[in-house]
């Protein structure tokens, strides 16, 4: 284990279940990354692996056959595994989020069917909340949910799944006018529909496509859809805890916990930038002496350092007060923000201490300088994130009077 983002506090059982994901980053993640990267390939056998370790059911009951462990434990596993790729760390947040939301929202024969089979990662969960034409606006959502007898029939188009085409579950988020009158407010009249597909793309299942995964700049490998819905029939008995209405909360709770993954990812990353950026200027000569004998370079070290640690703390922070049942909105918003910008600047800093060589793709840094933009978005941008910070704050510092 590295000096840098270590965690007090720990039982022997985390520190087990962190030391033997480590270890699989260190040997079944780094050696092939990159090269799994440049070819934008899904990394198939390092899925079957994390499978083999639990890692799908980490945070699933034990009743239900997970390991039930806490928030932070699966924050600081995400925190290694980041360390290694982004992408799969991806891979498994979004499933991650279905579970969780499912494990707190589901009714019980929506908990008894699923939570199992995620445990053991044979279905794996994607969601979607997001719309061509709406960011981060969600009370814009036009996808619409229509009861028909016993089944309801959804139309519409979603757009930045992770995990669109190689999931088997997908949680969507549409607006169901049932039982809500005109004027109601957006946020009270969405649903959450549990929507089962064959893997892959095109149409799998009737009435629903996914086109083929979106080219991006960076987050290779995990596949990036759209999804199509043209008179897709749900069966009532797949609305997320029976009752329609209540979306919104629902994916809002999951994107809180989401907000304290992606905050994990940025500390991940941050990581192994510093860890390349060391090692690098210890090995890269100028004038006569090693680049990290330069002042200049110590500065930068220190700096980078000191921002792994802090987006760190903020992390375990934010994933500690969700466990202990308190809200924690204004934590992971402050997580997420710190944690995704501080990760872009110390991945920046690192590619400046490669110098040319950083624009190169046989170095490593190459691939983390396109990845950590996506932080910056996922889950709710900069901006978003001050929002709800400020809204906070201003609930606890309220002027009495």
């Amino acid at each position: 284990m590295t000096r840098l983002a270590q965690t007090e506090g720990l039982t022997d059982i985390q520190r087990e279940i962190l030391s033997t994901v480590r270890d699989f980053v260190d040997k079944e993640i780094l050696p092939v990354a990159t090269e799994l990267e440049h070819r934008d390939e899904y990394p198939s056998q390092i899925v079957e692996g994390l499978k083999e370790l639990g890692v799908f059911g980490l945070m699933i009951p034990e009743e239900y056959g997970g390991l039930g462990e806490s928030l932070l434990t699966y924050a600081l596993t995400v925190e290694e595994i980041a360390r290694g790729w982004m992408s799969v760390s991806g891979i498994i947040n979004t499933h991650f989020i279905v579970a969780y939301m499912l494990k707190q929202h589901g009714t019980q024969e929506q908990k008894d069917y699923f939570l199992p089979k995620m445990a053991a990662g044979e279905i794996r969960g994607a969601f979607s909340m997001s719309e061509p034409a709406l960011g981060s606006d969600v009370s814009a959502i036009s996808s619409k949910g229509v009861r028909d007898g016993d089944d309801y029939v959804l139309n519409g188009q979603k757009m930045w799944l992770t995990n669109g085409g190689s999931s088997t579950l997908v949680a969507v988020l549409c607006r169901t006018d049932e039982g809500h009158p005109e004027g109601t407010a957006p946020h009270k009249s969405m649903t959450t529909f549990l929507v089962e597909k064959e893997a892959g793309f095109g149409e799998v299942r009737p009435g629903l496509t996914i086109p083929g995964k979106i080219d991006k700049m960076g987050y290779k490998g995990v596949d990036t859809t759209e999804l199509i819905m043209d008179g897709l029939r749900i069966p009532a008995d797949r609305v997320l805890g029976g009752e329609t209405g209540r979306g919104f909360y629902h994916m809002m709770d999951g994107v809180e916990v989401g907000r304290v993954n992606v905050a994990a990812r940025g500390c991940g990353v941050a990581q192994r930038a510093f860890e390349l950026g060391v090692s690098y200027a210890q090995q890269r000569h100028t004038f006569g002496k090693p680049i990290a004998q330069h002042q200049a370079i110590q500065f930068k070290l220190a700096e980078m350092a000191t921002k792994v640690e802090a987006a760190h703390a903020m992390m375990v922070n934010a994933a500690r007060k969700k466990d202990s049942g308190q809200r924690n909105d204004l934590e992971a918003g402050m997580a997420k923000y710190l944690a995704s910008e501080y990760c872009k600047e110390v991945v920046e800093d690192a590619f400046r201490i490669h110098g040319g060589y950083g624009f190169s793709k046989e170095y490593e840094i190459e691939r983390l300088y396109r990845e950590a933009p996506m932080l910056l978005i996922g889950e709710g941008t900069a901006e978003i994130q001050k929002m709800i910070i400020g809204r906070r704050l201003l609930e606890e510092y309220r002027i009495q009077g």
